[in-house]
């Protein structure tokens, strides 16, 4: 069965069942086809609340009975599961885990198939991430192309804080993504809030070119810093995030990190978001009477008003409201700083 969220529920997509072909069709809808069985023949509590889009699948998962699922090579795709509640074994490529819930989760490769045996108490967001938005990031992070599919260390403890941090990261993405005129109507916010999660995961999942992401390197140099900030300029309005800028600039996020700080004082992200804030300054001392401040923030990717305005403020020494009009005065529509 598939529904709609209840009236001022999250408007996300929801998928139920009670059977295994009707869960398996599901999940084979939504990620991957696979074979499902049962381990205490017990009626399925199957429910999957699932937020597509470019980067990556998010869903939020039960079963509700002791099943194991099958899963063939996946090819185009890593997967990454974090467990919620309850617990499950994982098998790939003769490795095997366990997880528990708020503490473990599991990473799997592209290449080989494998096998997930969920608890009947089990509870996990599992997520979907094409290849090319994967390594793509890790080479935005490394500054150096990825020559090698990225090997994952199977599981993984979420019980850190980089663990937490990642799990607080996918709960605000899912949150975000689900909200009604939140960030999945802003190209530009879901963007960064996308980029961020997956760049979690390389810090937090044991994996091959984990090496990489902890050698600290030199800065990147005035020239590189140039290049990235010329680039931020050019594509401000585009759904752009800092490791593009690394990637632009031929550098490591850590190197242009280092780089922006010596050069500039600010970190690429914070640049990034100045530059919006000019362009955002800009529209709104050339706005006319009646055009929102809030239509003008959601444009240049702030869409938490209170925080577009705290920013703003410290930016320009006004907030938004308090900056004039072309003629008359417009709505002040953003929330109140906090």
């Amino acid at each position: 069965m598939t529904q709609q969220a209840d009236p001022g529920a999250d408007p996300v997509p929801i998928r139920e069942a009670h059977d295994l072909a009707e869960a398996r069709h599901h999940i084979t809808t939504v990620y991957i086809p696979h074979e499902l069985t049962s381990h205490d023949r017990r009626p399925l509590d199957f429910r999957l609340a699932y937020l597509d889009s470019r980067q990556l699948t998010l869903g939020h998962l039960r079963y509700g009975a002791d099943v194991e699922l099958l899963c063939p090579p996946m090819r185009s795709c890593y997967h990454v599961n974090l467990t919620l509640a309850g617990s499950t074994q994982v098998r790939q490529g003769g490795h095997s885990a366990a997880t528990d819930g708020g503490r473990g989760g599991a990473a799997f490769g592209f290449a080989e198939p494998y096998v997930v045996r969920w608890n009947p108490d089990a509870v996990q967001y599992a997520i979907k991430i094409p290849r090319t938005a994967m390594e793509s990031q890790l080479a935005a992070l490394t500054g150096r192309p990825v020559d090698a599919p990225i090997r994952f260390g199977l599981g993984f403890d979420l019980s850190t804080a980089r663990g937490q941090s990642l799990l607080a990261a996918v709960r605000h993405l899912q949150a975000e993504l689900g909200r009604p005129g939140g960030t999945a109507e802003l190209p530009l916010v879901r963007a960064q809030l996308e980029s961020y999660v997956i760049g979690q995961m390389l810090l937090v999942i044991p994996h091959s070119h984990r090496d990489l992401l902890e050698t600290t390197g030199k800065a990147a140099g005035r020239t590189h810093v140039r290049i990235a900030t010329e680039y931020a300029d050019e594509h401000a309005a585009e759904p752009i995030t800092a490791p593009d800028l690394a990637r632009a600039a031929s550098v490591s996020m850590r190197a242009l990190q280092v780089g922006f700080r010596d050069e500039l004082g600010v970190s690429p992200a914070a640049y990034i978001r100045n530059v919006r804030l000019d362009r955002a300054r800009q529209d709104l001392l050339a706005r006319r009477a009646g055009v929102p401040i809030s239509e003008i923030a959601h444009r240049w990717g702030f869409h938490h008003l209170g925080r577009f305005a705290e920013h703003y403020r410290r930016r320009f020494g006004v907030l938004p409201s308090h900056t004039p009009v072309t003629e008359g005065t417009a709505e002040t529509s953003v929330d109140p700083v906090r």
